[in-house]
């Protein structure tokens, strides 16, 4: 299970895939947050302390509470922030996606780490252990309801594009700062579909190529409104290759080089 992966088929035929996070990965990312939650619950405790002098048990009671909610809202409100993330998957390179390449809903982060309970029963994750072992996409409870899994974010390197297609101006660099904002607001998958579609785009109907990549322009022209200028007089096709070589190479500083998965 050590290469496990997750491929996905968008609607555009492109397909693309995430190498699965392990249970080792996991684990750790796993510990890593429950330290940062008994840090925070180890402050807590500290302020309640006149609370123990009133009443031990209450105190107790309270304290409890208190880590078992911060538990589930640590986890809740980090990977909605960070899109999959929790300072435990940051630090392993690991993200909770949808299964199905779509974005990452509020109710389905919900939904996993409620269900968290139940995958840490009776004790260090035993559900949920055997439940990855049992599933080809490496889900416990909590993932296979949500319907997400977890995959390992490795550096992405750049491609070259020059073998995808010859070499031509790309007038989207010669706006480094619409530049980096396009960086900025596509995700990888973004970024991944317009370089499937450019590899992938002899095996297309002509008809079925013009509509792809006039969907994917259309997709990228609304992310980031460069000056008619910049895209005056060139076709769909070439800039969907623009963006590409926008989101794979740096345009400057303040360009980041995004992170995903290889097909």
């Amino acid at each position: 299970m050590s290469d496990a992966r997750l491929q996905i088929t968008t609607p555009e035929g492109v397909v693309f895939a995430y190498a699965l996070a392990g249970p080792f990965s996991r684990l750790l990312a796993w510990i890593i947050d429950g330290l940062c939650v008994a840090l925070v619950v180890s402050i807590l405790g500290s302020l309640l302390f006149w609370m123990r002098l009133i009443s031990p048990d209450f105190a107790v009671a309270i304290l409890a509470f208190l880590a078992f909610a911060l538990q589930v809202l640590y986890s809740i409100l980090l990977e909605w922030y960070w899109r999959g993330q929790t300072v435990g998957k940051r630090i392993l390179a690991i993200r909770v996606i949808d299964v199905q390449g779509l974005k990452l809903q509020p109710q389905q982060i919900i939904l996993r780490n409620v269900i968290r309970t139940i995958d840490q029963a009776p004790v260090l994750y035993l559900v949920g252990g055997v439940m990855m072992l049992l599933n080809r996409r490496r889900q416990r409870l909590g993932d296979w309801v949500a319907n997400t899994a977890v995959a390992s974010m490795s550096a992405l390197s750049e491609p070259d594009l020059n073998l995808v297609t010859p070499p031509k101006f790309n007038s989207l660099l010669a706006y480094p700062h619409l530049a980096a904002r396009l960086c900025q607001r596509a995700s990888a998958r973004d970024a991944w579909l317009a370089l499937e579609a450019i590899r992938r785009r002899d095996s297309l109907d002509p008809e079925a190529r013009l509509d792809l990549f006039s969907e994917l322009a259309t997709h990228f022209r609304a992310m980031v409104d460069f000056p008619p200028e910049a895209h005056e007089g060139i076709s769909d096709e070439q800039y969907v290759r623009n963006v590409a070589g926008v989101l794979f190479r740096k345009a400057g500083k303040n360009v980041r080089p995004l992170t995903t998965e290889k097909v």
